[in-house]
């Protein structure tokens, strides 16, 4: 077992090693990366986030048939798509992830920029200062997007941590969202809500990994292993605890670890 001094070095060596733009391309944050507009940005980050299970490859290509199928301007055909353009999604699949929840997505979203000001306001209105992580926040914007009509099948796809799920793919959207390191992985738009609130994105990777290196003992992988975790890796970094998911994810990938 590593000491303490030991683990901060060998974890900031493969944070810096895999914090790299180079590692863009293999992975599902490519696709809000051929954005430059703060919406879209958001809306091709949280949509890519929230199918990212199984295949990487695979996670890249539907989110990619998404960002098409959107014409390449997902914040204005969410606010402006007519009933024929949405026909087009009733074929998406991903996994579980069918067109009917891809509509229901594009409603939600609909309703999110033009009743509550975005996904950033949400998430930051619903923040304190005074919290540690974004729980209450997730489950406010939770709420939210499923205000309109009864999610049904469609709540799946959205974490709960009130039923204890470790929401990997919404704490790996606020991760890109919110971090800023100025190292072109990240994109750090999100300036009101502080990186020391960002909860580790706990997945089977991470979850090995951070097992082997004694810095999760849960065996549940849940919300609470998800505290757990990003409170031992805010012992080796208060204020940006989360860039050590590069470390644990780059580890486990690209690793074998």
């Amino acid at each position: 077992m590593l000491s303490d001094q030991e683990l901060f070095a060998f974890l900031e060596e493969k944070a810096d090693k895999y914090n790299r733009p180079e590692y863009i391309s293999p992975d599902p944050i490519s696709v809000p990366h051929q954005f430059s507009i703060k919406e879209d940005i958001e809306i091709a980050a949280f949509l890519s986030a929230t199918i990212s299970w199984g295949n990487r490859q695979s996670i890249i290509k539907n989110a990619d048939k998404l960002m098409q199928l959107m014409d390449y301007s997902p914040h204005d055909f969410i606010l402006n798509a007519t009933e024929n353009e949405l026909k087009s999604f009733k074929n998406f699949v991903h996994r579980t992830f069918n067109g009917e929840d891809c509509l229901y997505f594009i409603s939600s979203l609909k309703n999110i920029y033009t009743k509550h000001n975005g996904l950033e306001e949400i998430f930051t209105k619903n923040t304190s200062k005074d919290d540690k992580n974004l729980k209450n926040a997730i489950i406010k914007f939770r709420k939210i997007f499923f205000e309109t009509t009864p999610p049904g099948r469609t709540s799946k796809h959205l974490c709960n941590p009130i039923k204890d799920s470790a929401c990997k793919r919404i704490n790996m959207f606020l991760r890109w969202m919110v971090r800023q390191d100025k190292r072109g992985f990240d994109f750090g738009i999100w300036t009101r809500i502080r990186m020391d609130q960002l909860s580790i994105p706990l997945d089977v990777h991470t979850n090995n990994v951070g097992r082997k290196l004694g810095l999760l003992s849960r065996k549940s992988t849940d919300w609470k292993a998800v505290e757990e975790f990003t409170n031992n890796l805010r012992k080796f970094d208060p204020e940006d605890p989360v860039k050590y998911d590069f470390a644990l994810f780059g580890l486990g990938i690209y690793e074998g670890f």
